[in-house]
């Protein structure tokens, strides 16, 4: 069984003191690919360092909307230096967050349509970041017709049917992390059984949003297993169906990862 993490912040400071370590245990767990989502330059050039020195394992480029507030236009320019290298697979994670509001929101959706445009330009899909913004996510994926042009996924959804809904028929891809398996996550894990087979997606958000029983705990992505065992039983299927479809779909949407 083989497990593909689609998204893990293994460039963050946490990982500093044991990261090979942190691989070799997910490698042990069967969790063979792993992708680096960015939250900034400098982010994104250590994902892309981590990329290079470790197989099965890449790296995306973006800025986060906590990032958001100052983007010079070399910022821009810089990233899609970056989405040409071979590691780098999507744009990301961008988006909009509407619950920390570092950036003013209209300076948030010019970051984020910017980097659409150039995830269309590079062919890349985009990973997107969506706190209490969802009208306006939508909207701007929307325009730009992602879904149907370079695709994309909603990472960590945590939202109601009736979003999941419009996510879909945008062509959207939707991601689970360890929240679906939290005590009180009984209408996520019903959402989780409504996502078409072949738009479903897992990972860990690692460092952060450990799953249970790890909760409040440093994550990591061997614990991917975890996300897919508890939404494949959602599902009513075995955790090697889960693996399996959601290992299809991710090299599906990112099509640079190498099988």
């Amino acid at each position: 069984m083989r497990l593909f993490d689609t998204h893990c912040h293994l460039m963050d400071g946490q990982f500093s003191d044991d990261l090979d370590k942190v691989i070799a245990r997910a490698r042990e767990e069967g969790v063979d690919r792993v992708v680096i989502p960015a939250v900034d330059l400098l982010t994104a050039h250590a994902a892309i360092r981590i990329a290079e020195a470790h197989e099965g394992i890449y790296a995306a480029v973006g800025i986060h909307p906590e990032s958001a507030a100052d983007v010079k236009s070399e910022v821009y320019d810089e990233i899609e230096r970056l989405a040409k290298h071979e590691k780098v697979v999507a744009i990301g994670e961008i988006g909009l967050d509407y619950y920390w509001d570092h950036a003013p929101r209209p300076v948030q959706q010019e970051v984020m349509e910017r980097q659409i445009e150039i995830a269309k330009r590079v062919g890349l899909p985009i990973i997107v970041h969506n706190r209490e913004s969802t009208e306006d996510v939508i909207t701007l994926i929307a325009n730009a017709q992602v879904g149907t042009s370079v695709g994309g996924v909603m990472h960590c959804f945590n939202e109601r049917e009736e979003v999941l809904v419009r996510c879909l028929d945008l062509g959207m891809y939707i991601s689970f992390a360890g929240p679906i398996t939290f005590k009180k996550s009984d209408d996520l894990r019903a959402l989780a059984a409504k996502v078409p087979p072949d738009r479903l997606l897992v990972e860990t958000d690692s460092p952060y949003l450990s799953p249970h029983p790890f909760r409040g705990k440093r994550n990591e992505p061997a614990r991917v297993k975890l996300v897919a065992d508890t939404v494949a039983y959602a599902r009513g299927e075995s955790i090697q169906t889960c693996a399996k479809q959601t290992w299809e779909n991710a090299h599906r949407l990112f099509w640079k990862v190498k099988r």
